[in-house]
């Protein structure tokens, strides 16, 4: 399980697609390897997409993607160089900080407006209609494994404010229109929703 809070920003240093399977070479920052971290089976997420750990050579990590994660996210789109939003799982003891997150990612958004005030910046985000009715406005929604908050929702697009220290600390903050995104809706909603379905067919 992950919080939704990112630890650092790694580096794609390699990322090489060969038979529907990808394979990521990442420099992970100074500040995760302080602590002497990373061994190898250890879950990752990056831009919210948990992949785990298959290679160290000193500070840099080795991953693998198959068919199905690539199909459902945006890994495909990296490249040598490409800024990722790096989070480690949480351990049992550790501090639960931002909102349940598995990792599992539910689909792609695309941005489709930055509106900037300040140091602040509003961005939306359009999506499937199926996602949306998974979103609640000042609900918890993770974007490239990043927790935020919803502002607004509505039928196949939603808004998030973005506060200076995570367009700092995240490639949030690099983004622009047109730029896909990972989501994954919260698992609490989703897990209602499942049961509704069950349970009131007709709805």
């Amino acid at each position: 399980m992950f919080t939704g809070l990112v630890e650092g920003q790694g580096i794609v240093r390699a990322a090489t697609t060969a038979a529907d399977q990808m394979r990521l070479e990442i420099e992970i920052p100074a500040t995760m390897l302080a602590d002497g971290a990373g061994r190898l089976g250890e879950s990752v997420a990056i831009n919210g997409c948990c992949l785990t750990v298959i290679g160290i050579d000193r500070g840099t990590w080795s991953f693998q993607a198959g068919a199905e994660t690539l199909a459902k996210t945006t890994l495909d789109d990296l490249k040598n160089g490409s800024l990722v939003n790096l989070e480690r799982a949480l351990p049992a003891n550790g501090r639960f900080g931002g909102h349940i997150v598995q990792g599992h990612v539910d689909g792609v958004a695309t941005v489709s407006s930055i509106d900037r005030h300040g140091d602040w910046t509003d961005m939306t985000f359009a999506l499937p209609r199926d996602l949306t009715d998974q979103i609640v406005p000042k609900g918890s929604i993770a974007v490239d494994g990043v927790s935020l908050t919803v502002v607004d929702v509505d039928h196949g697009s939603f808004s998030v404010a973005l506060i200076p220290h995570t367009l700092q600390e995240t490639n949030l903050g690099r983004r622009a229109v047109g730029d896909r995104v990972n989501i994954e809706t919260d698992i609490l909603g989703k897990y209602v929703a499942r049961y509704l379905k069950a349970t009131r067919p007709d709805k």
